[in-house]
């Protein structure tokens, strides 16, 4: 095995070892919570569902490419290529939107009661189930692209025009305008949430701020003022995250789309896989990264999480 083989699959491996553990964990606790009450918050739900994103994130690309890396296993030739391609593009891609939709969700919980904005968060709670099936269809049709122009890689085989080197997959498209189209699209539906949670993190940030500084304005003025910065703490708390959560995805997805521009403007595929793998390892990071940032951050998880190992002991 060489170094950079080695290299390759000890950085898959790190991704592997710390996402699937917490995307389960996370799945767990909420799983938990939803069989003690019968019911979940709309933010819990939408976290569940971005666990269960990111956990197929890990799972299937991470996962395969340390075993593969490794070479322990190795499903990666055309239906192989073309399963796990589809299965990462669709379930990266409900990652995505799913963190927009768990900020813009949060965003709509600070406002306050009475305004048309806490009427659109009730309505948002009540549709929350058609979101979900709306983002998993969109999501899927848009990653169908993967079932047609992957292909295992072949030995010794020739540089194609438009094609994309993917170290175990091969990803080729039959004409420039298909490729940038493909890509265009994906890079679309990308900037789209990330400009949208963008927004959302600063609307949450500018009412935290004035937050505290009301809080300050009613210790000075009060002595007992501290029971006025106690209350909605966990509210506080879950916005806090969510903007942690969004910073994140920002820092990773855009330093993944500008390698996959870059990706796009490659006329033939190159004969190292190094930025593709770069493209995999910054997307997968946040999916790897999320669950511990949820687990710090969300007190009623970490209990969910407890009692779980209270009740694996016993």
């Amino acid at each position: 095995m060489s170094s950079e083989q080695f290299v390759r699959g000890m950085l898959y491996l790190s991704l592997t070892v710390v996402g699937v553990p917490g995307n389960t964990a996370v799945i767990l606790a909420f799983l938990l919570l939803l069989h003690q009450e019968n019911r979940l918050l709309p933010a819990d739900a939408i976290i569940l569902h971005l666990a269960s994103a990111n956990l197929l994130v890990v799972g299937v690309r991470c996962l395969l490419e340390t075993l593969a890396s490794f070479r322990l296993a190795n499903i990666f030739g055309d239906i192989g290529c073309k399963a796990v391609i589809f299965v990462y593009r669709t379930s990266r891609s409900l990652s995505i939107w799913l963190t927009f939709v768990l900020s813009a969700y949060q965003c709509l919980s600070i406002a306050p009661p009475g305004s048309c904005w806490a009427s659109a968060r009730a309505l948002a709670a009540h549709y929350l189930g058609i979101v979900f099936f709306f983002l998993w269809l969109v999501n899927t049709c848009m990653s169908s692209a993967a079932i047609l122009f992957s292909f295992g890689t072949k030995t010794n085989s020739t540089l194609i025009d438009y094609g994309i080197n993917v170290k175990y997959c091969y990803v080729h498209f039959p004409s420039k305008v298909s490729k940038e189209a493909n890509g265009a699209a994906q890079v679309g539906r990308d900037v789209v949430p990330m400009a949208l949670m963008t927004l959302a993190s600063l609307i949450i940030l500018v009412f935290l701020y004035k937050h505290s500084q009301q809080v300050k304005g009613l210790r000075s003025s009060k002595s007992g003022g501290g029971s006025c910065g106690r209350s909605g703490g966990a509210e506080q708390r879950a916005a806090k995250a969510v903007v942690m959560l969004v910073s994140l995805y920002v820092v990773l997805y855009g330093v993944d789309n500008g390698l996959w521009v870059y990706t796009l403007t490659v006329r033939r595929t190159m004969s190292s896989s190094f930025i593709s793998d770069l493209r995999i390892f910054f997307s997968s990071l946040y999916a790897a990264l999320s669950p511990v940032m949820f687990i710090t951050q969300y007190l009623i998880m970490s209990t969910m999480l407890t009692m779980c190992v209270s009740l694996w002991v016993v």
